[in-house]
């Protein structure tokens, strides 16, 4: 699968993963909710910066932690024991402080020619599809969360 994940623009989120900073993406809610079991070593993320309409970069997964039923000292822990790869601000700290959490470490980031991104109302800020194509302009498919569930 291929992933089409959106940056936090106020954090500057992609200018860390593209400068090295940040080597690991963190989404969490209540229950497992995407990307949560669905993504998996060697799948391809593609990051746009949240507002710009602009896929930027792509990278590897390198490794994947599906966290649930966290009370709130495991939460704290699993934030910081990998501090140094999500090089999230206070705020984000306070943000993805939840019960279920997906840590995915990526690495090979590369910068790419970008790509125009068309926006459909039924997304989220994690995408899951068979290839990018289906989400850029031009080339783009009806967005459906076929690729979300979980299997």
């Amino acid at each position: 699968m291929v992933h089409l994940v959106y940056c936090d623009d106020k954090s500057k989120e992609l200018a860390k993963i593209l400068s090295g900073e940040k080597t690991m993406i963190i989404r969490g809610a209540a229950g497992r909710k995407i990307p949560h079991s669905r993504v998996f070593a060697n799948d391809i993320i593609y990051f746009m910066e949240k507002g710009t309409k602009k896929i930027t970069a792509k990278a590897k997964v390198k490794t994947v932690q599906n966290l649930t039923k966290l009370n709130d000292s495991e939460i704290t822990k699993a934030i910081n024991d990998n501090d140094k790869k999500l090089n999230l601000t206070p705020a984000q700290k306070v943000r993805w402080h939840k019960k279920c959490l997906c840590l995915v470490e990526f690495a090979d980031v590369q910068e790419i020619k970008p790509l125009d991104f068309d926006h459909q109302n039924n997304m989220d800020d994690w995408l899951i599809i068979d290839k990018i194509e289906d989400v850029v302009v031009g080339t783009s498919i009806p967005f459906n969360y076929k690729n979300a569930k979980l299997n």
